[in-house]
């Protein structure tokens, strides 16, 4: 912090018809110019800063890029894109199929602010319960609000957004795209989805499960290919997944894709 400027005794002049003190005007102009250098000195710091929490924002939203996109063609995957978050009403996109709790939180006046995403990020089952946000929370306040700053980048006009990541690609888990083109039997899925919906609920609520409800055809597929091939480690879904053909992985996503939420 600069030193409060004052004038000294040799650099006042007396106007006798008003007997009024008034500093020289080189006096002034140090003053001003010892004042507008802290100014920038503060500005040039802020924006620093904020580039600071911003690019570790980036690297801190790897954690959310398996279901979320944002930036240019940000597109719909597991997750709504991200494009604009920031005073949007919960659940409003009309092009993305939310869980009925996300909806009722907005129709109930939820608006995704500063505030409100610190919130959701910290525990996002508090904020919104029954949502299918299968993400158990960040922890640590620092690291939301350079999460947050990042995300701001995104929202109000913009010209020059970087492009939109991919969430889960074929060729990241050594996939035959051919894979991807099997048409699924959503009737068939459903026969098989008795295993499944022992842990996961069909209604695409969390309990400690993640949601496995209206996903993307490829990222359920990539996802239950990746555990089929040791690419994704989990035992129980290693296992699970081992058992099935590449015909009955389709089928299964053709069904939890079109699964509906419980009223």
């Amino acid at each position: 912090m600069t030193a409060p400027c004052t004038a000294s005794a040799n650099g006042l002049r007396s106007t006798k018809a008003s007997g009024r003190h008034r500093p020289r005007p080189a006096g002034l102009a140090a003053c001003l110019a010892s004042g507008l250098l802290s100014v920038a000195l503060l500005m040039v710091l802020s924006a620093a800063a904020w580039s600071a929490d911003a690019g570790r924002g980036k690297a801190l939203f790897d954690q959310c890029k398996r279901c979320h996109q944002v930036g240019d063609g940000a597109e719909h995957r597991i997750g709504p894109q991200l494009n604009d978050v920031f005073g949007r009403a919960a659940g409003s996109l009309a092009d993305y199929r939310y869980s009925q709790a996300m909806k009722a939180a907005g129709a109930g006046g939820l608006v995704w602010t500063e505030a409100t995403l610190d919130a959701f990020l910290s525990d996002p089952v508090a904020l919104v319960p029954h949502s299918r946000m299968s993400f158990a929370g960040m922890a640590e306040a620092d690291d939301r609000a350079a999460l947050l700053a990042w995300l701001g980048g995104f929202s109000g006009p913009r010209s020059d957004l970087p492009p939109a990541e991919p969430t889960a690609t074929p060729e990241e888990f050594g996939l035959d795209p051919r894979i991807l083109a099997i048409e699924g039997d959503p009737e068939y899925g459903a026969y098989l989805a008795g295993e499944c919906i022992t842990c996961h609920r069909m209604d695409g609520t969390v309990k400690g499960i993640p949601s496995i409800t209206g996903w993307p055809l490829d990222d359920f597929v990539i996802a239950l290919h990746a555990y089929k091939g040791g690419k994704r480690v989990h035992p129980v879904m290693q296992m699970v997944a081992g058992r099935l053909s590449d015909e009955e992985i389709a089928a299964l996503a053709a069904h939890f894709h079109r699964a509906e939420d419980s009223p």
